[in-house]
């Protein structure tokens, strides 16, 4: 902190946005150890300018833009599908409405464009049945709609946008009520899920928050596909494969750790004993939101969130000075809802695929390849003669 010369606050919201490595102190489990290396190369960046390198390296870490997108944006801490704004769409559009606004389309909704050669092509062995993990069945269908649609390469928009419905309704089926097609896909999942009128439009608050988010991890694996030419599924499937992982679209099963550790110890004891392992505190902070998350806020406002994590928000914020972010929000929606415990997740699959597909279509139009190059940091090169 001297070297810095910041507060503690800040210390812990370098520690969540893991800028500074840190972990428990062997001799002291009061206390953290923080990588000297993270805590130099921080003070070391203020005292000089920002190389054409160091920029460079840096947009792959919450840095400077490196894509032109005309669909989404963070823009004075607030969030923008095509300039307008996320919060105030959640208050009365559906995640339908807002895939056509994404999209660039006139409206939402699989077209007869090819569908029968569709349907005939999947029926059979590349269609997988409904099983009883719905997880596992909707990596299994992408993937054999990955390996058997055809390249979007060349493609049509409006053929690519028909296709991008079927996609985006096929993976909300793996997961929706399979009565009352017709329903937008928010009722579906509350029907599903058992929640009342009340639950359903909290679910479609969510579904429309959650549609896209700029060039997150998740979306810029399915870019870099889509822009190779590969089918519509194959980006929606790549877009799965980061989406899956712990520091992605799994953080809300961290928070869900967190709320039960502090139900068993107290939130002061479970804030303090995640920060003395250096773990950083899951559902609080975002480096785009550094005055809070405004989907967070859009989402908790219809919502009451139970006392014990009221009272854990109110910890975290005095402790670590961060607020609560989406993952948190999602994870009161559950407990709120007394939804299923991965519906966090499937919230957040079902809606970013919107954005991925969005995001498909718009690196389809450019045609061009994303191909950056790498700084090599291993063995010297040998000098040639």
């Amino acid at each position: 902190m001297a070297l810095l010369g910041i507060r503690p606050q800040t210390l812990y919201a370098y520690v969540t946005r893991r800028r500074i490595g840190a972990k428990a102190d062997p001799d002291d489990p009061r206390r953290s150890l923080y990588r000297a290396a993270d805590v130099k190369a921080l003070a070391q960046r203020r005292k000089r300018g920002r190389a054409v390198e160091a920029v460079a390296a840096g947009t792959i870490a919450w840095g400077d833009p490196i894509l032109p997108t005309a669909i989404a944006t963070v823009a004075q801490e607030r969030l923008f599908y095509r300039g307008r704004d996320a919060a105030e769409l959640a208050a009365n559009a559906t995640l339908e409405e807002v895939a056509a606004l994404l999209w660039n389309a006139k409206a939402f909704g699989p077209s007869n464009i090819g569908a029968p050669r569709r349907a005939a092509a999947h029926a059979g062995k590349t269609k997988p049945d409904r099983c009883a993990d719905p997880r596992a069945h909707v990596f299994a269908v992408l993937a054999a709609r990955a390996g058997a649609d055809e390249p979007a390469f060349g493609r049509a928009p409006v053929a690519l946008q028909a296709e991008a419905a079927d996609l985006m309704m096929l993976v909300a089926g793996a997961f929706a009520s399979r009565t009352a097609h017709d329903m937008p896909i928010h009722r579906r999942l509350a029907d599903q899920w058992g929640c009342g009128a009340a639950g359903a439009d909290a679910v479609r608050r969510a579904l429309v928050l959650l549609a896209d988010h700029e060039l997150n991890a998740s979306t810029f694996a399915a870019r870099v596909t889509a822009s190779t030419g590969a089918s519509l599924a194959a980006s929606v499937l790549a877009g799965l494969c980061a989406l899956s992982g712990p520091l992605h679209g799994g953080a809300a099963l961290q928070v869900h750790a967190l709320v039960a550790e502090a139900q068993r110890s107290g939130a002061e004891p479970a804030v303090r004993t995640w920060l003395a392992q250096g773990r950083p505190i899951p559902g609080f902070g975002h480096p785009l939101y550094p005055g809070g998350d405004p989907r967070a806020l859009a989402l908790l406002r219809v919502l009451r969130p139970p006392p014990h994590m009221r009272t854990l928000a109110q910890t975290v914020e005095a402790i670590v000075g961060e607020q609560p972010n989406i993952d948190f929000a999602l994870a009161v929606l559950v407990h709120a809802l007394r939804l299923p415990h991965d519906a966090a997740f499937i919230l957040f699959l079902v809606a970013r695929c919107a954005g991925w597909l969005a995001h498909a279509l718009e690196q389809l139009a450019s045609g061009y390849l994303i191909r950056p190059r790498a700084r090599y940091i291993g063995t010297p090169v040998a000098a040639g003669p």
